[in-house]
């Protein structure tokens, strides 16, 4: 029974290393995709993915500091060949289109394109209104006209969004990398455990004295 356990505590930790390195290869590979998509994409920082710059460019815009979030990193000049670079980029794009928006998020804006002239109490603030009554028409088709900001806003979610998903991703594979190093540490651990075990246990056997087979004699009168 004792040779069963040993056995089974070498094939755990074989099949723990053998998950752990597997787990470690998927990783890498998953980051390494991940960068070659991106790399494909050919997208550089403009000049101002700076923290610096980008808070100037928002206060210029009009843009209350309650409504943005400034990145911390910068991306200025770079190509975005990384998850984290993507995820900083995606956060630059938010402002960029917050100040062609003035501030308002895609469920904040107007429906259609207000008329001029229309009551305040009827648009968004930023030319865009819910109300037909107060939406400009398409002359041909007689239809209320979309509001142009709003479609600014759903091209800058899709873009995002694949940004903010190629960071997760590189995340996903980083994680898998170092879950792969504990598996191969742990199952190396059980190796070691049941190699020194082993060999304990039979330095032990091979010092242990025999027990003497001569009997007593009994004492003599």
């Amino acid at each position: 029974m004792r040779k069963v356990f040993e056995y089974g505590g070498y094939i755990a930790g074989a099949i723990l290393v053998v998950f752990g390195v597997v787990a470690i290869v998927m990783g890498f590979n998953g980051r390494g995709t991940v960068n070659t998509s991106l790399k494909r994409e050919a997208i550089v920082g403009t000049p101002d993915m700076t923290p610096a710059a980008i808070a100037a460019e928002a206060k210029k815009a009009g843009l209350a500091s309650s409504v943005i979030v400034i990145p911390s990193k910068s991306v200025a000049g770079l190509k975005i060949n990384t998850g984290s670079r993507a995820r900083t980029f995606a956060e630059y794009m938010r402002i960029h289109t917050q100040e062609a928006t003035g501030g308002l998020t895609y469920s904040q804006m107007g429906r259609y394109t207000a008329k001029p002239g229309t009551p305040a109490g009827q648009t968004d603030g930023q030319g865009g209104t819910n109300n037909t009554k107060y939406a400009l028409t398409d002359p041909k088709t007689k239809q209320p006209l979309d509001n142009a900001r709003r479609d600014i806003w759903v091209t800058e979610t899709a873009l995002t969004t694949a940004l903010n998903t190629s960071f997760m991703a590189s995340q996903l594979a980083l994680f898998g990398i170092v879950v792969g190093f504990a598996l191969l540490l742990t199952g190396i651990g059980f190796i070691v455990l049941e190699l020194f075990g082993a060999l304990r246990g039979k330095a032990v056997f091979a010092a242990k004295p025999e027990k003497s087979t001569t009997a007593k004699l009994a004492p003599t009168a």
